[in-house]
Order: structure tokens, then C-alpha cells, then sequence
């Protein structure tokens, strides 16, 4: 059986880590999914991530810095910044 890698989603708007989460999992992925920074952070230390999906803009702690702070304590899982900042 084929390792399943394991995928952190960490966005403040549930409907996009949602539809995140919808489309890896039917690939088949493990997706967990974060709505905050320090709820991320945590899962980032509880399972094995192979790759974490962050968003640009959240409240309190952004995703830039997380992926400072994750640097600074050297972990080197991959991270992919989001964003969907829309303008009218």
C-alpha cells in the first residue's frame, strides 16, 4: 500500500480551506485543516506534514509570520503561501 502524505491547510475562510481540503483528499491526500495560525503550528508538530497550504492573511499571526517561525526552529516542511485577496 502506497504511503498517504499527509497535507496541512491553514486559512481563517472555512469555505476555502474547504473546497482546498475537497480537492486533495479526492486525489488522495490526508488533508488537516488549520483556521488559525497557533492551531496550525500544533498540527505541524503532531503529524507527519509533507507539505503545508497557508494563507497570506489572517488575523493575529499571518502566514508570513509562520513561515518565519517554522525557519527559525528549523523545520523544513515545504510551505505554499495562499491568497485570495479580491478587489472591486
Amino acid at each position: 500500500m502506497a504511503e498517504q502524505i499527509e497535507i496541512l491547510v491553514v486559512d481563517d475562510d472555512k469555505e476555502i480551506a474547504n473546497l482546498v481540503e475537497i480537492y486533495l483528499s479526492s486525489t488522495g491526500y490526508i488533508i488537516y485543516k488549520a483556521y488559525n495560525a497557533m492551531d496550525g503550528l500544533a498540527l505541524l508538530q503532531k503529524h507527519d506534514i509533507k507539505l503545508a497550504i497557508i494563507d497570506v492573511m489572517m488575523p493575529g499571526l499571518n502566514g508570513l509570520e509562520v513561515l518565519r517561525r517554522l525557519r527559525e526552529e528549523g523545520v523544513k516542511t515545504p510551505v505554499m503561501m495562499l491568497t485570495a485577496r479580491g478587489e472591486k
